[in-house]
């Protein structure tokens, strides 16, 4: 049976992804003998769903297509509020720069999680910059989304200290066909912002998918200073030249141009929230992005998967130079930066027979990152213009990874132990002075991975990895060897179904931090000097009550505890680290109807290492307030003349509660994030 799917800038590491659970499709759609069969084996995580995750040796979430229709999000950050342990930021209020953490990994710029599209480091320099700078994906475009918190980090890399977050976007359909949606979104304060979604695919020969996606976002959101413009183009092709090959291919033009309300002192939270006073705050960035994986299957199970990938991209921050927003700048600065980033990466896998099963996994990944990294300065007064800063990034990485599931008790326990070396070269050259440098990593990552089906209902889980997070290309300007962050990870957990109606999870992890880097000071730059502890635990629950059919109710609790274990602010907690996140969600579908209801908590936490309670007047530092969040939303699917139809109506923070977090990088103070708002949408589906 052929598995038919594509996902514009899909991978290798995440190939089969969709094409397990587009095999079902055809199934249901087609005969058998209309296309060829390619089966996936290369992927570890295998296929974006409940089923798949309910057999991972480590903790996994996957928000399905339901989810993500139901749930009257507006935007892909706040879906992930729904996940165990994450925790999201907003900094535009419109989406475009969500800030992602992980189990109490700081969330600013998403810099300590490894962020996929369909298996793609989204990041634009995925060893030299993490942080998510450029955010080149909206909600509508994706299926589903795959949390793998543990059990990766052999065979995803290299920022897996917190695990990884797979966007998956939507497959070719097998029947040619042609979706249409708007959405709009009405803040309590008048604005509007428009999503706007078309897409038209399918199969137009037994062989050959084809696919365009257009979204396009525009207006403003909640607050002053807010125009945000968004333009996400995409296309998709899938061959399958023979039964035993396949061909994917995409390319995807990404645009966006925002004014950024950014933060305000708390005297200016405190007389109006939605108000702007950063005027010279803006962020705009385009990437044009391609890939192409070519996979074969052999005999006996072996197959080999080859993909291709790059993108071309700039990005730029605008803003004023006050060190806070009550005073007028009198400069205008911007961080204009341009990226250009190839990877290729062939995998192998093949199976063993014997007394004991083996599946061996083999894989390599060559990345070329080159960086123009500047910044300059404009005098609002005279007009005069000067570079600050003109630097050059290079980076030559090299990945290899080798992993062996050994399967044992008639395929009941699962053994995967695997090892992954990272090699990271990185330089950086001031074409102002000349100054060069250059730092490298070489270091081994060994895993093992436990899985055991103790019974129909009870699947066991461990797993113990090293994972790491190169060293940065802005922190090898002052000069010296630097280590990158590395930590150990540990986990342990259970998936018990105790009814047909009931499922729990249960997970315990621990992550420890040997050499984090912390900044020094301007002369010194930055220094392995950090040691750092994450632990707690994850519960997860899914009730359908018998009694009701078509309801469920679904909980997730994250507890953490985080600790500073060297330097000044030994014995602190980690800045940005909640110690209690609990999301609850009430599903009812009925005749057509979806009735939605669901509420994130969060508790307080502090915005810096010295964990600073007491606010200071610009509101940069200081205790971060727990809130409750709440959105509903009742949908209704129909058909109007033979269409597929469906409507939908939802409200955003529901209570209109205030909440913020303090800022990003020049922008310091209270971060409004976004109050109520109404959220009204219509799809049309051919």
């Amino acid at each position: 049976m052929v598995a038919i799917q594509m996902m514009f800038g899909v991978i290798a590491s995440h190939a089969d992804a969709a094409e397990l659970t587009q095999a079902e499709t055809v199934k249901q759609v087609v005969p058998a003998t209309t296309l060829p069969t390619v089966n996936i084996f290369t992927d570890w995580l295998g296929a974006p769903s409940s089923d798949a995750a309910k057999k991972h040796p480590g903790a996994r979430t996957v928000i399905s297509e339901d989810d993500l229709a139901d749930t009257g999000a507006r935007t892909l950050d706040e879906i992930l509020r729904q996940v165990p342990g994450v925790t999201v930021l907003d900094e535009s209020g419109t989406g475009v720069l969500p800030n992602i953490g992980v189990r109490g990994l700081n969330p600013l710029r998403s810099e300590q999680v490894l962020l996929l599209q369909d298996g793609i480091p989204m990041t634009l320099a995925p060893y030299g910059q993490t942080g998510a700078s450029l955010f080149p994906l909206t909600l509508n475009a994706v299926e589903a989304v795959d949390v793998a918190r543990g059990g990766v980090a052999v065979h995803y890399g290299p920022n897996n200290v917190g695990g990884v977050i797979n966007f998956v976007t939507k497959r070719i359909p097998v029947k040619p066909s042609f979706s249409l949606k708007e959405t709009l979104s009405f803040a309590k304060s008048g604005r509007i912002l428009s999503d706007t979604y078309a897409r038209a695919g399918g199969f137009v020969t037994e062989s050959l998918g084809l696919q365009v996606q257009a979204n396009v976002i525009d207006g403003q959101g909640e607050r002053a200073h807010s125009d945000t413009s968004v333009q996400n183009l995409t296309l998709d092709a899938n061959w399958f030249p023979n039964n035993t090959t396949e061909i994917k291919a995409g390319l995807q033009r990404y645009k966006t141009r925002n004014e950024l309300p950014g933060a305000l002192t708390p005297r200016a939270y405190e007389l109006d929230r939605t108000q702007s006073t950063r005027p010279h705050d803006r962020f705009d960035g385009d990437t044009t992005r391609a890939y192409a994986t070519y996979t074969h299957q052999f005999g006996d199970g072996a197959e080999l998967s080859w993909s291709n990938f790059g993108h071309r991209s700039l990005r730029t921050f605008a803003f004023g130079n006050a060190s806070n927003a009550d005073v007028a700048s009198t400069q205008r600065q911007s961080s204009p930066r341009e990226f250009s980033v190839y990877g290729t990466e062939p995998r192998l896998s093949f199976n063993i027979d014997g007394p004991v099963k083996q599946k061996i996994m083999l894989g390599m990944r060559y990345m070329r990152e080159e960086v123009d990294y500047k910044v300059d300065s404009t005098n609002l007064a005279s007009g005069a213009y000067t570079v600050t800063r003109d630097w050059r990034f290079e980076n030559d990485a090299y990945a290899t990874y080798v992993s062996d599931t050994f399967s044992l008790l008639s395929d009941k326990l699962k053994i995967t132990p695997g090892v992954r070396h990272e090699d990271v070269r990185l330089s950086y050259r001031n074409n102002a002075t000349g100054v060069q440098t250059r730092d490298t990593t070489k270091d081994w990552l060994p895993g093992l991975d436990v899985g055991y089906q103790a019974n129909n209902d009870v699947f066991l889980f461990a797993n113990a990895h090293r994972s790491l997070r190169p060293v940065q290309f802005t922190q090898i300007t002052f000069g010296g060897d630097l280590a990158a962050e590395r930590a150990k990870n540990i986990e342990a957990g259970v998936r018990w179904a105790v009814t047909p109606e009931l499922d729990l999870s249960l997970t315990g992890f621990r992550f420890q931090f040997d050499n984090k880097l912390e900044f020094v000071n301007a002369t010194v730059g930055f220094r392995n000097l950090g040691q750092a502890r994450h632990q707690g635990a994850e519960l997860e629950m899914k009730w359908r009550p018998q009694a009701v059919r078509g309801l469920e109710f679904k909980t997730a609790y994250t507890q953490v505890d985080t600790e500073q274990q060297s330097g000044s602010f030994k014995g602190n907690k980690l800045p940005y680290a909640p110690r209690h996140q609990l999301a609850l969600d009430t599903t009812y579908r009925s005749e057509g109807w979806t009735w939605s209801l669901n509420g994130h908590y969060q508790s307080e936490m502090f915005s810096d290492g010295a964990n600073t309670v007491a606010e200071n007047a610009s509101g940069s530092v200081g205790r971060i307030p727990s809130y409750w969040l709440w959105n509903a939303q009742v949908g209704y699917a129909f058909k109007w003349n033979g269409t597929r139809m469906k409507a939908g109506l939802a409200l955003n923070n529901l209570f209109n509660r205030d909440y913020y977090f303090r800022g990003v990088d020049y922008s310091q103070g209270r971060m409004p994030q976004p109050g109520r708002a109404v959220l009204a949408s219509l799809q049309m589906d051919l």
